[in-house]
């Protein structure tokens, strides 16, 4: 699955399904260690004390139309989060060797995604979150055909959007919003019936600054 023998994501380990022509600039980049990326950090985060530590898994599906993103609406009764545009992921476990391990065990649970079909690559920088979470996006391509079978307490439905319109800065939004007495902003990325905002929107937009810097060191 593009692990080092620690357990840290890379591409192209023996035996992994080439990537598309399009994702192997985010592979390079997300595998350079030239430099630290620092957290992504909403507003907030300073009035909650100690994080609880987290992963998601940002599946990236390699389809022959184009690359796709998949993406779960949670529940509507779950205590975080419900009802909002989310990547499978959850809390780290004790057991969990690493953010690459908690990212593919709850991929599993909440979807029925088999690792075997994921190649990692990286992972973007940690997102703090105002509601008590240090969550690490755990990049990786999906390979098709995907047996998938959403876990009925926490996903109500699965879903992808395609990777080109999230990455087009004409889809992003910006909104305010009064939130624990304070004006906050946040961007969002509406795509058909789905309202993508919050950590998941800043997740991605993450992805795409990542992809911009790159673009202008050539």
């Amino acid at each position: 699955m593009g692990l080092e023998a620690g357990g840290a994501p890379r591409p192209g380990a023996a035996g992994d399904f080439p990537l598309p022509e399009e994702l192997q600039p985010l592979a390079r980049l997300l595998a350079a260690t030239d430099r630290p990326r620092p957290p992504v950090v909403e507003a907030g985060v300073a009035d909650r004390g100690i994080l609880t530590p987290a992963a998601v898994l940002f599946p990236l599906v390699c389809r022959p139309e184009g690359v796709s993103v998949l993406l779960t609406l949670r529940s509507a009764h779950l205590k975080d989060h419900p009802g909002q545009i989310s990547f499978p992921g959850g809390r780290r476990e004790p057991e969990d060797t690493g953010p690459h391990q908690t990212a593919l065990r709850e991929a599993r649970e909440e979807v029925g995604l088999d690792p075997a079909q994921v190649q990692l690559f990286g992972c973007l920088p940690e997102y703090r979150t105002s509601t008590g979470f240090r969550v690490t996006p755990v990049v990786g391509a999906l390979r098709p055909p995907l047996a998938l079978v959403p876990d009925p307490f926490e996903v109500a439905e699965i879903f992808e959007v395609p990777l080109a319109f999230l990455l087009d800065p004409a889809n992003r939004q910006r909104h305010r919003v009064m939130w624990q007495g304070r004006e906050r902003e946040y961007f969002a990325l509406p795509y058909g019936k789905y309202f993508i905002w919050g950590a998941t929107a800043g997740m991605i937009l993450s992805l795409a600054s990542l992809l911009e810097e790159g673009e202008r060191r050539l």
